[in-house]
């Protein structure tokens, strides 16, 4: 009989990842840790058995039937089985809730992003509605409009699945994706005082959403982005029927396939005003800042996903008289990809840190400032890094990862909407851009300094000046174009590249010297020198394409 290669098995997304169990004995308290993972080991046993069932059943996609055998519209969307299992596994596990869990203190969103981690891999993008929903409520619990609150808030937040929804954000339509001013969609006073919504939106996520918040323009407002107000929409009557809204279809798209993403339009759809029937945009990008970082844990898990299934298949395949674990190149080129995760998730996890310090009120003013310049940071870099690791792990497998049936091209695929999702690369660049000019750059580099500090006497003084003589640069390099906006905006995505691998860096630095102090563990000091030599610099004359000052830090472009 021939030979036949075994599959590759995914090992415990929790016991087995390094990565998470050490940070999270860093960070999170013992009490609570263990309060936790009995949800934390729930969603890794789910995220195998979703994906054994992945390998072994053909993929499915959600199915719109507009019209009912009578003639009558319905729009109906019938739902995947991963989808159907997403609202008890949501509330029970607390993937929401525990985000606005005062009880778990400045702590609840470490809490909560741990599982998301283990959960987004699993999920089919069932993580979009989450993510949306948790923007929703993080909205709703400081709106003005208290009787909206009190009736809504509390289904997004609910633990129990009978009384679970989740929210869509309705911003975008034909006439632009991340600049919503030009947006049509109209909003009508009646003489009863309910408003009504008239338009098209043009991507509408999970429209299987129980609610959704959408930006509309009230009769006389003027033009442009402030002209918009933020409604909420129930997207149903009592009765079932749809509340004015008619689904055009579904989009046929790359990746995140079981996501039923509609272009709908809305016909006199009743909406309540969530605050001031001006200032839309400025009352949703509460929303934006949770689910960017949502978009940065949902890239780390892919990552985590490609990287535990390509070890994994490293030591079952043979080639040339030995498994791919000893091949030397392959062993080198999987510790660099291991490495830029590593650091990635530390960037990720100190947002999420950061964010439930402001919201506890335990934080301060620093708190505060890193958390608003790291999250367009986190999102920019880390969802273009979860690209290449997903090419990559397609390439490690060689033609079976060209393969639809091995599962490896969905990898890649869902990866590529990370990077546009809640705006492309270069929105974030320009967003990190105007915090800068309101805060400064001065937060990073202190945080960075901090970093260092602790990690003093056990961090090689090479990478320690490596990271130093980044964040210097970038400093340098900012205060060099003060005033100069073409400039500043044409080097954005290089100066905002390199100042969230700085910050990685230095993160990574500082739990490598604690992993070496408490727990006699070298691997997170490895990982650092191999990011380190891949160079933290990226900034260079965006203009000219030339280095704005030498480095022996920063590699060529």
């Amino acid at each position: 009989m021939s030979f036949v290669q075994s599959a590759p098995q995914l090992p415990d997304p929790y016991r087995e990842d390094r990565v998470l169990q050490s940070w999270l004995a860093r960070v999170l308290p013992d009490a609570q840790r263990r309060a936790a993972e009995t949800d934390f080991d729930a969603l890794a046993a789910y995220a195998q058995h979703a994906y054994a069932r992945q390998t072994n059943t053909m993929r499915a996609e959600p199915v719109l039937t507009n019209w009912e055998v009578w003639g009558n519209r319905i729009d109906r969307i019938e739902l995947t089985e991963t989808w159907r299992e997403g609202p008890a596994i949501a509330a029970q596990r607390g993937l929401v809730a525990d985000g606005h869990d005062r009880a778990l203190g400045e702590y609840a969103r470490v809490q909560q992003f741990a599982k998301v981690y283990l959960y987004h891999a699993a999920s089919a993008f069932y993580s979009c509605p989450l993510a949306m929903t948790d923007g929703v409520a993080t909205v709703l619990r400081d709106a003005p409009n208290a009787m909206l609150r009190e009736r809504i808030l509390p289904r997004l937040l609910s633990r129990d699945p009978a009384t679970f929804w989740i929210s869509g954000q309705w911003m975008t339509e034909n006439a632009g994706g991340s600049d919503v001013g030009g947006s049509e969609t109209t909003a009508r006073k009646g003489a009863d005082g309910n408003w009504r919504l008239t338009g098209r939106k043009w991507f509408t996520s999970a429209i299987n959403a129980e609610i959704a918040l959408a930006l509309a323009r009230p009769e006389g407002n003027p033009a442009g982005a402030d002209g918009l107000a933020l409604f909420c929409i129930e997207t149903r009557h009592p009765d079932g029927r749809w509340n004015g809204i008619t689904i055009d279809r579904l989009k046929d798209k790359l990746g995140t396939r079981e996501l039923p993403t509609a272009e709908i339009h809305l016909d006199d759809a009743r909406a309540e005003l969530v605050g001031e029937p001006m200032h839309g945009v400025r009352a949703i990008a509460p929303v934006l800042q949770v689910t960017r970082l949502w978009n940065a844990f949902g890239s780390l898990s892919t990552m985590a996903r490609c990287l535990a299934l390509t070890r994994d298949y490293a030591h079952r395949r043979t080639a040339f008289g030995k498994t791919l674990a000893e091949q030397p190149l392959f062993a080198d080129t999987l510790a660099g990809w291991e490495a830029g995760f590593e650091a990635a998730f530390h960037l990720a996890m100190e947002v999420a840190l950061r964010l439930g310090r402001v919201e506890s009120g335990a934080g301060d003013a620093q708190d505060a400032a890193l958390q608003r310049l790291l999250t367009p940071l986190a999102k920019l870099w880390i969802c273009k890094l979860g690209v290449h690791i997903a090419s990559e792990t397609v390439e490690a497998f060689g033609g079976i990862g060209y393969l639809e049936d091995s599962g490896i091209p969905l990898l890649l695929r869902d990866a590529q909407v990370f990077p546009i999702w809640e705006g492309a690369s270069n929105v974030q660049a320009l967003d990190f851009l105007r915090a800068l000019d309101k805060l400064g750059i001065d937060a990073l580099v202190d945080a960075v300094d901090a970093c260092l500090e602790e990690a003093d006497g056990v961090v090689s003084d090479m990478d320690a000046e490596a990271i130093h003589a980044a964040i210097r640069h970038a400093d340098t390099w900012l205060r060099d174009h003060a005033g100069d906006i073409t400039a500043l905006q044409a080097g954005a995505l290089r100066l905002g590249t390199t100042c969230a691998r700085t910050l990685a860096a230095a993160l990574l630095a500082r739990h490598a010297a604690w992993a070496q102090r408490r727990q006699g563990d070298f691997a997170s000091a490895n990982s650092l020198r191999r990011f380190c030599a891949h160079g933290l610099d990226r900034i260079v004359d965006a203009l000219s394409g030339t280095a704005e000052t030498p480095s022996p830090f920063r590699p060529s472009p």
